[in-house]
């Protein structure tokens, strides 16, 4: 930095400029010094000098060298430069204000600078040099000033606290193109935040915006349309732009190729002004509409054709707009940028796809077009997000686009992207299966790829997006037994049951659904117990604000899948509720009170607690029918108590080809015989499984022959009873009940058999609640419909619908009343429910 002092000489008493022609020499004047600097420091030094003609030079040669790199600016900011500067920008002098703005414009572009700036509380004396009487230098350099502090949020509250935005505004009408730049990059970056864009609307910023799209510069276009993009997300602001012919300077710009690296924001701008009705129908008048169609089918710039399509996906968000897009054939034009190889048009064109196919008469056309086919290619790619999300749209409430998929072997696509590690991804594919599932064939399609082995990890996810959308799939294709079974064999169960502690709504919402479906078969219904889910359904469905329909549905469903539990839990059983083998009666469980199961109960020693009663008359499964036979010549008897089969066993028969069977089992015997003894050893170890009740299922042979024929539904009712009451010790009067020992009866079987577990088939002395299980379990074997209540003081009873006519009416229709079946007073009787005798059935 080099500088000459031509003319400086002082007063030194009085510090005051003097002239050097009109007072002659004396001896205290100094005389004139050139002075030539080439080190920064030295001109700093002259930063505060009094004189303004010094200041004036110091501050154009801190401008200059400031001007040749952000290195210079940091040298001078350590020299100290800029405090005195942040001074002199409001110099009286209009020489030495403006030179000093354009060096702290300059400066101000460097980071540790606008900290300093900042600091020093600059912004009211720059936004105060912006009236109109200013010089148009200052205006220059003070909205370059403005521009670099206005990145800074700090600095954006004090720029519109100090009411510098309308200035700002005022000088986009400027004459001077620097002046039109920095101010509108200054409002560029105040209208990152919200109160700014509508103060932009307010203050009347969008007209002179619009007028810089004329401006043959194109920072200030592009510029001003960066500007126009974020303040049109206000629907006022969009209502402004309509109003001052906004719509026709866009598509000029449009129109001229020219201007075609200017597209890109001027599509964004066209993007947002779609959103509003008013503006898509103005546009369509004006040929906008056609204008941007153009653009998604010429090829062009991949930038410019993704807006483009980008637009058509707001317009798309409006029935009305669908329904018009759909007209102009956008489906067509739409499936041909799929072939294109940019990820982003793909993306933007799966994405407006998505949008299209809400509109029912465009999810045909787009499977008329092979779409579909187009949309799967796409899955495993970068584009596959976007995908899944077109093909479950294209898919939702539309089989035959679902079968679509199936057939461009999407099905197999979408499994695999369940293991994807983006949220969406996984999310969209979801719901692509979940629409599939709905076709059985698919749904066996997605369960042999390994579809609940797949869902394990999304049921984990954090994304609660995801879990809803997870857990809907397990719910779809759980709905039969083999996709039960995948979920339940590959550990699905455990997340499952954990999502009903979910604090998410929705999420413990679709949850409840999937579990109410898997609640469907018993394998699956008592290994969720197992977990907790009865003990989580009852909490949720406990209180007001967590309860829900499907919470109740899934209680429901998983009890009535485990009768056991509950009877227990609820002390009834309805009619519809059919008992089958393994079901047992724990007694009545307290509040709070885990129910165990029979193997747990097995597994108890010996206790003075009420006795579990428990229902097997399925024949012991054999290994072979000779062994079989062997067993029963040799004791039937130990044969009956010492066989055991699982409550979910089935029988083998024996074989009518006799000989073969023979043979084959010869040969079985020899390969077994072959196998090493440990092996032998671990076939041999067989699970806990409930005995086999023959006495019971002898009973049931016994009603199938002498109930079933009866014809009258009141015959069948008291004659069953009539034979439980044999069974169970006959008739038993009311006031010599006390000397029926029932009591000592269990204890005794209890002790014989070594478990707390007794078979029903063995009790021959039953009260109230033995009786009335009994007659539950043989009713649902023979078929004859009727409910179990359990009562207090060890009572339960049986419920039937008797048909009964009205006296006064004998050609009405019978109508069916409730009656009370009497096991113990007066076996066979049928008592009228809620009558003097019923009640006094049910409580003495």
């Amino acid at each position: 930095m080099t500088y000459r002092y031509d003319h400086m000489h002082f007063n030194n008493r009085m510090g005051k400029k003097v002239k050097k022609e009109s007072e002659p020499p004396s001896k205290d004047v100094f005389d004139p010094l050139p002075i030539e600097s080439k080190k920064a420091a030295t001109v700093v030094l002259m930063l505060n000098s009094p004189e303004e003609e010094v200041l004036a030079k110091a501050c154009e040669a801190i401008h200059k060298f400031a001007e040749k790199g952000d290195e210079n600016r940091s040298s001078l900011l350590g020299l100290g430069a800029v405090e005195p500067l942040s001074h002199l920008i409001s110099h009286e002098d209009k020489l030495v204000r403006r030179n000093a703005f354009m060096a702290l414009g300059v400066m101000a572009a460097n980071s540790d600078v606008k900290r300093l700036l900042k600091k020093l509380n600059v912004i009211p004396s720059v936004i105060g040099k912006l009236s109109p009487e200013e010089d148009v230098v200052v205006h220059e350099f003070a909205t370059l000033c403005l521009a670099s502090l206005s990145v800074d949020f700090s600095c954006k509250v004090q720029i519109s606290d100090q009411e510098g935005l309308e200035p700002l505004i005022q000088l986009l009408s400027s004459p001077d193109p620097d002046v039109k730049k920095n101010s509108v990059e200054s409002i560029y970056n105040l209208v990152q935040d919200l109160p700014s864009r509508v103060a932009v609307r307010e203050l009347n910023g969008v007209p002179p915006l619009l007028e810089l799209l004329r401006s043959e510069f194109p920072v200030i276009q592009q510029l001003s349309l960066r500007t126009l993009v974020i303040i049109t997300t206000d629907t006022d602001t969009r209502a402004t732009f309509r109003e001052e012919q906004g719509f026709d300077r866009l598509l000029e710009f449009l129109c001229n190729k020219e201007f075609s690296d200017l597209h890109v924001e001027a599509l964004q701008l066209v993007s947002n002004c779609l959103e509003d009705r008013d503006s898509l129908q103005l546009i369509q008048e004006t040929g906008g509409l056609q204008r941007l169609l153009q653009f998604i089918t010429t090829p062009t710039l991949p930038d410019i054709q993704t807006h483009a399509v980008k637009a058509i996906y707001r317009v798309a968000q409006s029935s009305e707009n669908r329904k018009l897009l759909h007209e102009q054939d956008i489906e067509r034009s739409l499936v041909e940028l799929l072939s294109l190889e940019d990820d982003s048009v793909r993306t933007a064109t799966c994405q407006a796809i998505a949008a299209m196919s809400l509109h029912l008469a465009s999810k045909d056309s787009f499977r008329a077009l092979d779409g579909i086919r187009a949309v799967v290619q796409l899955l495993g790619g970068e584009v596959r997000e976007a995908a899944a999300q077109a093909l479950s749209s294209l898919t939702n409430s539309n089989q035959l686009n679902a079968y679509a998929v199936y057939e461009a072997e999407g099905d197999e696509g979408m499994v695999q992207q369940l293991r994807d590690v983006i949220p969406g991804a996984v999310a969209h594919a979801a719901a692509v299966l979940t629409n599939m599932a709905e076709q059985e064939v698919l749904r066996c399609s997605i369960l042999s790829h390994g579809a609940m082995a797949a869902l394990l990890e999304p049921l984990q996810s954090a994304d609660t997006h995801t879990l809803v959308r997870a857990t809907q799939a397990v719910a779809a294709l759980a709905c039969d037994a083999e996709g039960r079974a995948d979920l339940r064999n590959a550990g699905g169960l455990v997340p499952l049951v954990q999502l009903l502690r979910s604090n998410h709504k929705e999420v413990r919402r679709n949850a409840c659904w999937a579990i109410s479906v898997c609640a469907n078969d018993e394998p699956t219904a008592v290994e969720m117990c197992k977990l907790g889910a009865l003990d989580l359904l009852q909490e949720i469905n406990s209180s007001d604000n967590r309860r829900n329909k499907f919470s109740e549905i899934a209680l429901k469903r998983l009890l009535d899948s485990n009768l056991s539990l509950k009877y227990s839990l609820t002390n009834t059983l309805a009619s519809t509720d059919i008992t089958m083998d393994g079901f047992y009666d724990p007694g009545q469980a307290r509040s709070g009170q885990r129910v165990l199961t029979l193997e747990d109960l097995s597994k108890q020693p010996v206790n003075q607690r009420r006795p579990v009663i428990a229902i097997n008359a399925k024949p012991p499964d054999t290994v072979s029918v000779d062994q079989s036979e062997e067993r029963q010549q040799d004791s039937p008897t130990e044969t009956r108590t010492a066989s055991v089969l699982s409550s979910k066993g089935t029988t083998r028969t024996p074989s009518k080809g006799r000989s073969k069977g023979r043979r084959e089992d010869d040969k079985l015997r020899d390969e077994d015989e072959s196998k090493p003894q440990q092996e032998v050893a671990t076939v041999t170890e067989k699970p806990w499984m409930l005995p086999y009740d023959a006495t019971f299922h002898a009973l049931v042979t016994k009603a199938t022959k002498t109930i079933l024929p009866l014809l009258a539904e009141s015959e069948q009712y008291s004659a069953l009873a009539r034979l439980v009451s044999e069974v169970m010790g006959g008739a038993v009067e009311v006031d010599r009940q006390h000397d029926f020992l029932w009591e000592l009866h269990l204890s005794e079987l209890r002790y014989e058999l070594q478990s707390n577990i007794i078979p029903i088939g063995q009790i021959r002395k039953g009260t109230y609640y033995h009786r009335a299980l009994l007659y539950k379990v043989l009713a649902d074997r023979i078929g004859v419909s009727c409910s179990l209540v359990r009562g207090e003081y060890n009572r339960a009873w049986n419920e039937v619908l008797l048909s009964v006519g009205t006296p006064h009416y004998p050609r009405c229709q019978p109508q069916p009343r409730a009656h009370l079946v009497d096991l113990i007073q007066q076996p066979g009787r049928l008592l009228r429910a809620n009558t003097p005798q019923a009640i006094q059935y049910q409580t003495i």
